[in-house]
């Protein structure tokens, strides 16, 4: 897109037409926001951005007018990027307005086609109608670490903090999620009068976004602790018995979120793709709780949280 933008004659030369439309696919935080911006920015173009949901208003007809407002204004300023977010607040299927086609949403996507020529009269938005799909997928482990390198910048951090462990420790997260953990760990580390944010700050901090805080004050019965106790370890035994991909990096007993302890572990490297044998080895892991149980306290006193 850069490239169409900077230098558009090389691509017309060669009879090729270039995009008018890209759409990002990709869950909340991703970052399709921060990549259009960031095209804008490479290309040195002006970026017009508006939320699909700022289109939508109760008086018919204002949204179909902030759609020429805004393309208007593109217009004069092109070339530039056009960024509207959360597309799907307006994209729906066309012709279907209640009260003789005169529904808010439909106008503003009829608008919205017109605009972005070449649409047809009775498509609906959606990604076949776009030249362009780029799917933002949630990031690997080499990602989430880079991701943390960048939202570290303006902090101080202990010479003991590896980012290493926390990418693993964040499987599944978005940029924002991670922003969020550096957040938390500042946060903690100056309420405890620190002057760096330590690992312990943000091992804390990954564990209470992703699972809740911890739950020092509750009250928990010394027979409960007991079992908790021998739950956990029975998961971590297992665990540390099969070894493979996963190495247990942490067991504790403090409730956290809805679980009375938990028993963490850590993949060596981030897969697409598990063999039978791993998740058979991860189910014995997770049954270790259940058999701790069953050995220390009988059959019968197995409880629901195994």
């Amino acid at each position: 897109v850069v490239d169409f933008l900077k230098e558009p004659e090389k691509f017309r030369k060669i009879g090729a037409k270039i995009p008018k439309g890209v759409l990002l696919l990709g869950q909340p935080g991703t970052g399709k926001t921060l990549l259009a911006k960031a095209v804008a920015g490479e290309a040195k173009v002006p970026f017009f951005s508006m939320s699909g949901s700022e289109f939508v208003e109760m008086f018919v007809g204002v949204g179909a007018s902030r759609v020429r407002d805004l393309f208007n204004k593109a217009r004069k300023n092109a070339p530039c990027i056009v960024f509207i977010d959360e597309i799907d607040a307006v994209g729906r299927k066309r012709g279907t307005g209640q009260g003789g086609g005169n529904d808010e949403r439909e106008q503003t996507l009829n608008q919205l086609l017109v605009e972005m020529d070449g649409f047809g009269t009775d498509e609906t938005i959606r990604p076949g109608r776009f030249d362009r799909q780029v799917v933002v997928d949630m990031p690997d482990i080499k990602g989430r670490e880079e991701i943390l390198k960048v939202h570290a910048k303006g902090k101080k951090f202990a010479p003991d903090v590896d980012f290493k462990i926390i990418a693993k420790k964040t499987a599944g997260m978005a940029g924002a999620d991670l922003a969020n953990i550096l957040n938390e760990g500042a946060i903690l580390a100056a309420r405890a009068g620190r002057t760096e944010i330590t690992m312990a700050d943000l091992e804390e901090a990954s564990e209470k976004v992703q699972m809740g805080p911890e739950k020092k004050s509750k009250v928990v019965p010394e027979d409960e602790k007991k079992m908790v106790a021998y739950h956990e370890v029975g998961h971590g035994i297992v665990g540390y018995i099969i070894g493979g991909g996963d190495r247990v990096h942490k067991i504790t007993m403090i409730p956290r979120g809805q679980a009375g302890g938990y028993t963490l572990s850590l993949p060596e490297e981030e897969k697409s793709f598990h063999s039978k044998k791993y998740m058979l080895d991860r189910i014995a892991r997770y049954f270790g709780g259940r058999a701790a149980e069953e050995i220390i306290f009988g059959k019968e006193n197995i409880t629901d949280g195994a």
